[in-house]
This record gives C-alpha cells, sequence and structure tokens, in this order.
C-alpha cells in the first residue's frame, strides 16, 4: 500500500483473523471489561462526534452511546467491514485510513479515543498532532497505551532478566511496531501536542493468566474498576484523559467532515468519489467505507 517515504512504517491487520485469533474466546474477557469501566468513567456524558482511531471490528464502539455520531477510523479495511456487518450506518462511518493522514478537516471533533493502538505507533509526536488538530478547543482525548514501567518489567529488569530499563523515559520496540511507553513520556507528547492532562487511571492490575483462571472474571475486574482510582501506575495498561488546549477552529457544524489526507485540499464529492480541489487526486467510498488508504487514480 502507497504511502509517503518519510512516513513511518504501518502496523497493518488487513485480511487478519484478529478478532476471532485474539479476543473472541481467548480468555480476555477480563481485558475487555476493565477497559470498559475505565473508558465509561473516562468519557463525558454527552457530545457531538467521536472518532475512534484503530476502531478495528467495533470491539468499543458501543460504549459510544452518548455521541451523536460515531467514525470509526481503521487502516484495515476488512476489519471496518466487520464493525460495519454488525454496527450497521445510521450514526456510524467507517473511515479506512492511517493515523498520520487523518483525512479530516480542523475541529469537527469534540472526542477522540485511542485503545491499544499508540504500541503500534513508532512517530508518537505526529499521530498526536493530527488527533490535536481534529479536536475542537476544549476537546477529549481519551488515550490508552502499554506502560514501560509495570511491576513485571521491573522485576525482570531487578533481576537481569531483562536488558532495557523500565525507568527510562525512552520507548522500547520489544517486537517490530509494538511499543511500550513510560507514562512521563505520555504526558510530554500529550503537553507537546497542545493537549493538558486531566486524569490518569492504571488498568488490568491482574493480568495474569493464573488469576484470570482461578477467580471469576467479574470479580476480578470490579476490584480492578476499584484500584483504577489509586493512581498506581505501575499497571500493564494506562488509560488517560486530556483536553485539546490551545485556539483552533470549531467545525463541528461544518457541512462535510472530510479533506485531502495528502494536502487538506477541499474534496467535491461525484457520487462515490471524492475529488480534491488541490492535487486532483480521488478518493472513494465503498462497502459503505470511505477509503483514504490511497488515491483511486494512481
Amino acid at each position: 500500500m502507497r504511502k509517503p517515504e518519510s512516513q513511518p512504517k504501518i502496523c497493518d491487520y488487513e485480511g487478519s483473523n484478529y478478532r476471532v485469533d485474539f479476543w473472541e474466546g481467548k480468555g480476555r474477557d477480563y481485558e475487555d471489561q476493565v477497559e470498559r469501566i475505565a473508558l465509561r468513567r473516562l468519557l463525558p456524558g454527552n457530545g457531538r462526534r467521536l472518532l475512534e482511531v484503530g476502531a478495528g471490528f467495533g470491539r468499543l464502539t458501543n460504549e459510544y452511546h452518548a455521541y451523536e455520531q460515531v467514525v470509526l477510523l481503521d487502516y484495515s479495511f476488512s476489519q471496518l467491514q466487520y464493525a460495519r456487518e454488525n454496527l450497521g450506518d445510521g450514526r456510524f462511518l467507517y473511515v479506512a485510513a492511517d493515523a498520520y493522514r487523518l483525512p479530516f478537516r480542523p475541529g469537527v471533533f469534540d472526542a477522540v479515543t485511542m485503545i491499544r493502538v499508540i504500541h503500534h505507533m513508532a512517530d508518537v509526536a505526529a499521530v498526536m498532532r493530527q488527533i490535536r488538530r481534529a479536536l475542537v478547543p476544549g476537546g477529549v482525548f481519551i488515550l490508552e497505551h502499554a506502560n514501560k514501567r509495570n511491576i513485571k518489567a521491573m522485576l525482570r529488569f531487578a533481576t537481569g532478566r531483562q536488558a532495557w530499563n523500565p525507568y527510562d523515559y525512552k520507548p522500547v520496540e520489544f517486537v517490530e511496531l509494538n511499543f511500550d511507553f513510560h507514562p512521563e513520556y505520555i504526558v510530554q507528547q500529550l503537553e507537546q501536542a497542545q493537549f493538558k492532562l486531566d486524569i490518569r487511571f492504571p488498568v488490568s492490575f491482574f493480568r495474569v493468566d493464573f488469576l484470570k483462571n482461578a477467580l471469576p472474571t467479574g470479580f476480578l475486574a470490579g476490584l480492578d474498576g476499584l484500584l483504577q482510582h489509586t493512581g498506581m501506575l505501575y499497571t500493564p495498561s494506562i488509560f488517560t484523559r486530556s483536553y485539546a488546549a490551545g485556539n483552533t477552529p470549531d467545525n463541528l457544524a461544518a457541512p462535510s467532515l472530510f479533506v485531502c489526507p495528502d494536502d487538506s485540499g477541499e474534496l467535491t464529492h461525484d457520487g462515490d468519489t471524492l475529488v480534491c480541489h488541490q492535487c486532483g487526486k480521488t478518493w472513494v467510498q465503498r462497502d459503505g467505507i470511505y477509503d483514504f488508504k490511497a488515491p483511486a487514480n494512481e
């Protein structure tokens, strides 16, 4: 798939069985429940338009019922196809694109979520700038990130079984395009992208197989929900809520969400095709999904 040479590599789940190979029936009900607990606590009570970056097959999308419109964005067209089959259209919009080149005009969302996604991003700063651009001033950004400074990593480092230092702010790439981040590194990146951090929740205190197998999922999830308030940021996963700072456009009422992802040019709809006024590139909608991964005329 075409991408600018200067752009980092993209983790592509196209055609994968991620849903059935990783989530459904794979013993991750606990992780799913505790992430929902954190998300419900962090989401505003209502809103106009939410962007879910890395929506995948729509695992968490039903949590966004308080929003008038929800835009599911993912690089995998096939994952979005499954999401659309299950969620339908109505207030949902499906967009195949990458997070380094969001095809939206500035300030068209009042909320953005990014759960289990940023650990695949080699350039965190670039992604956060894109998300900040898409938000109205004061818009909420809920981010989940894999925590480098977790208890297991700290113990492994202390006993010499792990080379990388969990206390070092620099991200660690333990497998290609799989990164763990120090909590304070994420805070730095948020601030540089003009976000104001509001709160952080540690999540998945009991992500250990023998505990998940020995104890009821509901009990573990409930206990995790209580511990999320402790602020002990040593869990495998951390949720943050931040607000968009600075003065940027508010286009929530704009008649069109989209601009060309390559040059931010205005787009004209021609049936299922969108044509950029500036560069002449065309983008298509197929199977009910807007495809901004590559121009149709290149």
